[in-house]
């Protein structure tokens, strides 16, 4: 008794293997899926081999892989600033809410939230008060070190 494989086999295939993505998400086994619908696709037309089968599907795998990687991958990249990364929070200017002591960190608040947050402790070299202008140095962890504005 010899085994088939008949066009829809290959479109169940395929659709496991993308709604497989689901679960590991890898970025991978989505494009054998749509390799598999491929051949699905392509038999409902023309009647395959064995081996063609598992060459159009191999070949359009392949593809789809390459174009995503080389092609559509590199446009995606997010250029907005929505998020801004903590390079870019670097020389922001806040106003000192509550001032540092020997025993514990000041607060300064930004007029527009830096990294999510618009009120954060910080660390300053300087003597600072309330209500003096701070910019952003550095950033430690969760604490702001920053600098008096002059």
């Amino acid at each position: 008794m010899e085994f088939e494989l008949l066009y829809w086999h290959w479109l169940i295939l395929g659709m496991i293997l993308v709604a497989g993505e689901i679960f590991i998400p890898s970025f991978t086994i989505f494009w054998f899926g749509l390799g598999a619908i491929v051949v699905g696709l392509v038999m409902t037309v023309v009647t395959l081999s064995f081996t063609a089968q598992i060459l159009i599907w191999t070949i359009s795998s392949v593809a789809f892989t390459v174009l995503w990687f080389k092609y559509f991958k590199p446009k995606m990249t997010d250029r907005t600033t929505a998020g801004i990364s903590r390079d870019a929070a670097i020389g922001e200017a806040g106003q000192v809410i509550k001032a540092p002591t020997e025993h514990s960190r000041g607060q300064v608040r930004f007029t527009t939230p830096v990294l999510g947050d618009d009120e954060w402790d910080f660390i300053c070299d300087d003597q600072v008060s309330i209500g003096d202008r701070v910019y952003i140095k550095e950033i430690s962890g969760n604490t702001l070190i920053v600098v008096k504005l002059r």
